[in-house]
């Protein structure tokens, strides 16, 4: 008989044994079903929460980190600072030793639109510099990111979302039109298609990155020009701790900015990590920097792990919830023990009509696994209804908790893979029923 042959066999008598035991297979289906539906909720939750923001592309982002502050503080091997200030900031896209780079912090501005029937509103912003829209690969629906002439020039020029396209402009073209933000007004040069980048790895200070996405981006050098507020995690020290907040000059001794540089080789990566080691010397020669903290040049999953961007809660759970699966196998182990030495009669037969010990085990481990699959099913509604409840709670991911392909193969795969193991033992018993026993018991 082939293999194709055998295995047909086999899933005959898999479902024959179901319907003769209706019950315990019931029992069996639900224990992985529950088990299986808890873990896929939590790994799935995991899995989109540590997942990388830029595939293909995250291994030539970094983030430089400096430490300007004074000593007030200081505890000898801390890390520097996640963000920057803006006069190392300035210093370091003036100088322009990355493929590309970025200078850029977040905000938070009242939009007053030129229409009757739509009052003003508050849009999260950022300001950054040219550079971001390229390195991040930002997509376009309209137009194009402005150019470094016009971050030098301080133009009044902006890239908006789709969605606050749509809702000043219909969805249209609106490129070469203005946009009034903070009682200034600002000319569209492009607007973004759908693009939120999760985590928002490039600014980690809001809800660990998982907020909503911005929507208005104006030159970090217009902001300043301006005047507009920023947000975020701000610390200063010294003669500049008392600053209005929000507006900070590039002397102020205040870190609040983030700064982001595009490294597209390892060679690069060790002639940038020396170029910021050459910088902090130089500040150290000015006795602009005191504390002796040595630059960090962190690359985009290495800064994710280091931020911890998983909550801890949610690895609490999904270790729970497989401890849960680990408990519902356990069961499943006992009930298809139960199952199959109950037919040790019909075994023992098998037996003495000349299957081997190899055919016996076979048999067993497919019923198994046909009981994973019908488990892997159930399995896969208990977990959706598990990430629409996820859904439901006020976390800034919880619009995340959706299976996607390789989650729900992934379902299917763990259902018949745990059953298969919780089968190992009952179908090694199985097999070892000694054939002349059984049939005179019969």
């Amino acid at each position: 008989m082939s293999g194709n042959s055998q295995f047909a066999y086999y899933l005959q008598l898999a479902a024959r044994s179901f319907k003769r035991n209706k019950v315990l297979t019931a029992l069996m289906v639900l224990a992985i079903a529950l088990g299986i539906g808890a873990a896929m909720t939590t790994l799935t939750v995991f899995y989109v929460l540590s997942g990388d923001p830029m595939p293909g592309h995250s291994q030539n982002l970094f983030q430089p980190r400096l430490d300007p502050r004074s000593m007030t503080g200081y505890i000898p091997g801390s890390e520097p600072p996640d963000n920057i200030s803006r006069f190392d900031g300035e210093a370091l896209l003036r100088e322009a030793r990355a493929d590309r780079q970025a200078l850029m912090t977040s905000g938070n501005v009242a939009i007053e639109p030129r229409r009757d029937n739509l009052p003003a509103f508050r849009q999260n912003s950022r300001y950054t510099s040219a550079d971001f829209f390229p390195m991040f690969q930002v997509p376009f629906q309209y137009g194009a990111a402005w150019s470094g002439k016009e971050d030098e020039g301080r133009a009044r020029v902006a890239v908006i979302g789709k969605k606050l396209n749509e809702r000043l402009f219909g969805g249209g073209n609106s490129v070469g039109k203005s946009i009034w933000a903070n009682n200034h007004e600002f000319r569209v040069v492009g607007v973004i298609d759908a693009w939120h980048p999760q985590p928002n790895f490039y600014d980690l200070t809001v809800e660990r990155g998982f907020g909503e996405a911005e929507e208005l981006f104006v030159p970090f050098s217009t902001a300043r020009d301006l005047r507009m507020g920023a947000q975020g995690n701000i610390s200063c020290w010294g003669d500049s701790a008392d600053l209005p907040e929000g507006n900070y000059s590039a002397t102020a001794k205040c870190i609040w900015a983030q700064y982001w540089v595009e490294l597209n080789s390892p060679q690069k990566v060790a002639a940038y990590r020396q170029y910021l080691d050459n910088y902090v010397a130089q500040q150290r020669s000015a006795g602009v920097y005191v504390r002796p903290t040595a630059p960090k040049l962190d690359g985009l999953m290495q800064w994710l792990d280091y931020k911890r961007v998983v909550p801890a809660d949610v690895r609490l759970q999904m270790w729970l919830a497989f401890g849960f699966l680990a408990v519902c196998l356990l069961n499943t182990v006992g009930l298809l023990l139960a199952k199959f030495l109950r037919r040790s009669g019909e075994i023992g037969v098998r037996r003495a009509l000349g299957a081997t010990r190899r055919a016996i085990f076979a048999q067993c481990l497919v019923e198994a696994g046909s009981v994973g699959l019908a488990g892997g099913v159930l399995g896969l509604v208990l977990a959706q209804l598990g990430l629409w409840a996820v859904r439901q709670q006020s976390v800034g991911y919880a619009a995340l908790a959706r299976l996607d392909p390789a989650m729900l193969a992934t379902t299917f795969v763990l259902a018949v893979a745990a059953s298969v193991l919780a089968g190992l033992l009952p179908a090694w018993r199985a097999c070892q029923v000694t054939p002349a026993i059984q049939l005179k018991s019969q």
